[in-house]
């Protein structure tokens, strides 16, 4: 199958400061669809996660638009070149920590700067200071923590000033204290305005990185947009927990039952749970101020993007509907 090459622009939805444009996207394997009719836009500037379960079709997706693998179909613009054809022409703008990086064990910190190093190289040093590295220059790759390797891929894939960065599973089996040294890592990334699509299956992680989310399954979108939208489309019910004490009216439970948005009023022994849409938070509030009830130890909890859409990206919702199917966010 032949790709022709498309002037700038002419992708149906791109923008000018796209760096990434994706339409129809579709790959299979021996017969078995990966990735199905996928949209992706990646505006300048954004760090944007590719969310889901293992096997969702992320990764392929972003082998297709690095140039590593060869779409069945679609069709794909990467900082206005066509990856299937100009891969050469991309990859010197193009940095990129792919799932399964590694070096040789016995390559120094400061050996892989110069290794990997090309004329566009910016000052290595600096990217290591900047990186927290400054002190294992000399140090083999074999005797760095988990947390500090993935700080050296991040240092590698920025080495050559790329115009966009590619992350795939960057944490994934690393401790929570090394997770958090990465986040911060891209965290620096995201506040220096580097352009950043960023794969994984931790939705914490998506959440403290992305300025925008995109959710699939099965290698189609199911919803994409800010990750307090998703949550506000996905995570509408709350829930109130709060001890019962002697003080408390004998009809508490009745007229809880009647407030406004609850949709159940439990009780354990004397811990009270009640849950509902998140506008019963302020009712219920009220309805206990308004019976002199008002509990030392009441909490809320309301979910946050792995609570909303665990669901959704395990298969319990049903397919998207058509507004959600782009990805492009209002916002």
């Amino acid at each position: 199958m032949t790709f022709p090459l498309l002037p700038a622009g002419t992708i149906d939805g791109m923008k000018e400061n796209d760096a990434v444009t994706v339409r129809g996207l579709r790959k299979s394997y021996d017969g078995r669809v990966v990735v199905d009719g996928l949209d992706l836009d990646v505006g300048s500037g954004e760090v944007v996660g590719l969310i889901g379960a293992n096997g969702a079709g992320k990764t392929t997706a972003v082998e297709c638009i690095q140039g590593l693998r060869r779409p069945d179909s679609g069709t794909l613009r990467v900082l206005g070149l066509d990856p299937t054809t100009q891969a050469d022409r991309l990859r010197p703008v193009l940095g990129s920590q792919l799932q399964d990086s590694a070096l040789p064990d016995r390559l120094r910190v400061g050996e892989a700067i110069d290794l990997f190093s090309t004329a566009r190289a910016r000052d290595g040093g600096e990217l290591i200071e900047q990186f927290g590295l400054h002190g294992r220059l000399r140090s083999a790759f074999s005797s760095l923590s988990g947390g500090e390797r993935q700080r050296l891929f991040l240092v590698l894939a920025l080495l050559n000033q790329p115009q966009l960065v590619i992350l795939d599973e960057l944490t994934q089996g690393l401790d929570p204290a090394a997770r958090r040294d990465v986040w911060s890592a891209v965290a620096t990334l995201r506040d220096a305005g580097t352009t950043v699509l960023l794969v994984t299956h931790e939705l914490d992680e998506a959440e403290a990185l992305c300025t925008r989310v995109v959710a699939m399954r099965a290698g189609r979108v199911l919803d994409s947009g800010r990750p307090a939208d998703l949550i506000d489309r996905h995570g509408r019910r709350a829930t109130i927990r709060f001890g019962l004490d002697d003080t408390a009216p004998a009809d508490l439970i009745p007229q809880l039952r009647a407030v406004t948005g609850v949709d159940t009023v439990e009780v354990a022994g004397r811990q009270v749970t009640v849950r509902g849409d998140r506008r019963m938070i302020a009712y219920v509030g009220a309805a206990l101020v308004q019976m002199r009830c008002v509990p030392a130890d009441l909490g809320v909890e309301i979910p946050n993007l792995e609570g909303a859409l665990l669901g959704l990206l395990d298969g319990a919702a049903t397919s998207p509907s058509p507004q959600h199917q782009m990805i492009r966010s209002a916002a």
